[in-house]
C-alpha cells in the first residue's frame, strides 16, 4: 500500500505475524505478544487459571455456556511515576476454533492486504485490538513522557473465559481501562462503547402427556392428550406480555435514543422432537430464551420478575400447575457505563476525534460487553473502541477482515488515550 509511513507498515507486519501465529494456537499467539511487550521494557507475568473457579462478580455461566479447561493470561507492565493515573488496556487473543473446511477465499492464516482490508482468521476478534494494545504501548515507551503506569493484559474471553476478571481478583488494578476490539456493529472508529446493556439466557422445558394409545399417529387421539406445544404457547404469551409491561416501564437515555426500547424478551429457540412423525406428539417441549435489560437493573431484580410471571402462568394452568415446567438459567451478564463527562470518556473522544477527524458517538447496544468487567469486579471506569471490520467468524461468515486505515486510527487512538490518561495526576481522577 503506497500510502502507508513506516509505522503504518511496521503495525500491518505486527498484526500479520499475530495472524500466522493463530495457525498454531492461543499460546502461540500469546509468546509473540509477550515477547513485543518485553522488548518495550514491560515487566511480564503470566496468569494461569481455571475459569471455573474464578469468583466473578455481576455475570455467571453454567453447562455448555461455561468453557472448560485451564487458560493462560499475558499481563505486560510499563512501570511508571505512582503519582500518575495508571490504565489497564485489555484485549482477548482466543478466536474461534478453526475450521479446516471453512470455505474462505483467502489463506486465514496469511494476513492478505486486499482493497484496504486485512483478513485473518480471528483479525477483527480479537487479534487487531491485541496488536493495537501492544503497539500503544511501545509507542508510549518511545516517548519519554513521565507517565502512570501502563498495563496490557492478553486474556482469553470467548464462551466465558473470564480471563479479565482473573487478573483483577489475582490483585490487577488501575484508575481506568479500555478494550480494544474492532466494532462488530459495521461503524468502526467512529464510535465509543461507553454503555453495555446486562444479559440473561434461560432454558425452559414444557412438559406433556401422550394419548393411551398403542397407535402409532396420536392425531386422532390428541384430545386424549396433553400438548407441551400447546403449554408452552401459554408459556411465550406470558413472556411476551411481562416483555411489553417491562418496554413501557423501564427507561434508559441512551438506549432509548438508539432503538427507543431500554429491554426486551425475546423467545429464541423452540424444540420439540423432530421435524418428522408429525403424526406423533412429543413429552417435552424447550424454550431457549434471551433478555436483555440496562445498566443500573441488577440480574437478580430482572430474574425475579421473570420467575414470578412464570410462575403466575404456571399456576393458572391445571396441568402446569401439577407438572412444573423446569427453568434453568444459563447464563448472565451485568451492564455497565461511562457517563459523557467522565475524564476517561472526555480523553477518549478527544483522541478519536484527532485520529478520525470526526467526533465519536456512544454506542450503547453491543449487549454484555467485557466493559463490564473492570466495572463490576473492582469499580474501574472502562470504555471500548475499535476499527471497522466484518463478515466475523462467530458470526458464522467467512473472510473475517479488519479495515486498515481504520486499524492505523485505531493505534493512534489508543496511544493518545494512554499518553494524555497516564500524564494525568492521580489525584485528578474521578472514578465515578
Amino acid at each position: 500500500m503506497t500510502d502507508q509511513c513506516p509505522n503504518d507498515e511496521r503495525a500491518i507486519a505486527f498484526l500479520r505475524n499475530l495472524i500466522a501465529a493463530q495457525a498454531d494456537g492461543e499460546t502461540a499467539v500469546q509468546k509473540v505478544i509477550s515477547d513485543r511487550l518485553s522488548a518495550a521494557g514491560c515487566e511480564i507475568s503470566k496468569l494461569t487459571y481455571d475459569p471455573v473457579t474464578v469468583p466473578v462478580i455481576g455475570e455467571f455461566a453454567t453447562g455448555a455456556k461455561q468453557v472448560v479447561g485451564e487458560r493462560t493470561a499475558i499481563i505486560g507492565t510499563y512501570m511508571g511515576d505512582p503519582a500518575k493515573s495508571s490504565i489497564l488496556v485489555f484485549a482477548h487473543p482466543d478466536g474461534e476454533t478453526f475450521q479446516p473446511d471453512h470455505g474462505w477465499s483467502y489463506d486465514p492464516f496469511a494476513g492478505t492486504v486486499d482493497n484496504g482490508r486485512i483478513y485473518g482468521w480471528g483479525v477483527a476478534d480479537d487479534l487487531a485490538g491485541c496488536a493495537a494494545a501492544v503497539l500503544a504501548v511501545e509507542e508510549a515507551a518511545r516517548s519519554g513522557a513521565t507517565l502512570g503506569t501502563i498495563t496490557f493484559a492478553s486474556t482469553p474471553s470467548k464462551h466465558f473465559a473470564r480471563g479479565v476478571a482473573a487478573v483483577l481478583h489475582d490483585g490487577l488494578s488501575a484508575d481506568a481501562s479500555l478494550y480494544l476490539h474492532p466494532a462488530e456493529s459495521g461503524i468502526g472508529m467512529q464510535e465509543i462503547k461507553a454503555s453495555t446493556p446486562g444479559h440473561l439466557e434461560l432454558k425452559i422445558g414444557v412438559h406433556g402427556c401422550r394419548p393411551d394409545t398403542t397407535e402409532p399417529s396420536h392425531t386422532a387421539f390428541s384430545h386424549h392428550a396433553i400438548n407441551p406445544v400447546d403449554k408452552a404457547v401459554l408459556v411465550i404469551a406470558a413472556l411476551q406480555d411481562l416483555a411489553a409491561e417491562r418496554g413501557a416501564r423501564i427507561s434508559h437515555p441512551r438506549m432509548d435514543a438508539a432503538i427507543g426500547r431500554a429491554t426486551n424478551i425475546q423467545v429464541s429457540n423452540i424444540k420439540s422432537g423432530t421435524m418428522s412423525k408429525f403424526g406423533r406428539l412429543q413429552e417435552l417441549c424447550e424454550l431457549g430464551i434471551a433478555i436483555s435489560f440496562p445498566p443500573g437493573e441488577t440480574m437478580r431484580e430482572v430474574q425475579d420478575e421473570v420467575e414470578a410471571a412464570l410462575y403466575k402462568c404456571f399456576n393458572s394452568d391445571p396441568w402446569m400447575a401439577k407438572h412444573r415446567p423446569v427453568m434453568e438459567w444459563l447464563s448472565g451478564a451485568t451492564g455497565a457505563e461511562v457517563t459523557e463527562d467522565h475524564p476517561l470518556y472526555v480523553v477518549a473522544s478527544e483522541a478519536v476525534h484527532k485520529a478520525t477527524g470526526v467526533s465519536p458517538f456512544v454506542n450503547p447496544m453491543h449487549t454484555a460487553s467485557d466493559i463490564r468487567n473492570p466495572a463490576c469486579e473492582k469499580g474501574i471506569p472502562t470504555i471500548a473502541f475499535g476499527s471497522l471490520c466484518g463478515d466475523l467468524t462467530q458470526n458464522e461468515k467467512r473472510n473475517e477482515w479488519v479495515d486498515t486505515a481504520d486499524f492505523h486510527r485505531m493505534v493512534t487512538a489508543t496511544t493518545d488515550v494512554i499518553l494524555n490518561w497516564c500524564a494525568r495526576p492521580r489525584d485528578a481522577v474521578d472514578r465515578k
